[in-house]
């Protein structure tokens, strides 16, 4: 009964639309910053490592590299601050958390990327314009 009642009261600050993204996908995350009265959006991209909690809880954690220095953020997926959230690759993995690539130095932190297009035109033959 009390799960849900906490089901009906997180319904409200669920977002409608949230992108289809796994472990593995490199994502440009949009997140919205306030400085002073003026905000604008800036951009975290990076692997996406890890996903936890579900509901209006629900977290992913992004990795990228700067600077030769790996970083790490991790995002409430259903936050009015995050603008939106993009998929530029999917990503090969066979775990649910890739905390190893914390470890891992130059070409070895790169994925095997994830063939989507099997069934589009330029598989057949046919070239996209």
């Amino acid at each position: 009964m009390s799960q849900q009642i906490l089901n009906l009261v997180e319904a409200s600050s669920l977002k409608s639309e949230v992108p289809v993204f796994d472990i593995g996908d490199t994502v440009d995350v949009h997140t919205r910053i306030l400085e002073g009265e003026k905000e604008r959006v800036q951009i975290f991209n990076g692997v996406v490592i890890a996903r936890s909690g579900s509901g209006s809880r629900e977290m992913f954690a992004v990795r990228r590299i700067v600077a030769g220095e790996g970083v790490e953020r991790k995002f409430p997926l259903h936050s009015p601050k995050i603008a939106k959230i993009e998929v530029k690759r999917s990503g090969i993995v066979k775990r649910a958390k890739l905390y190893y690539l914390r470890d891992r130095i130059g070409k070895a932190v790169r994925l095997r990327e994830r063939r989507t297009d099997i069934g589009s035109k330029e598989s057949s033959g046919q070239k996209k314009s």
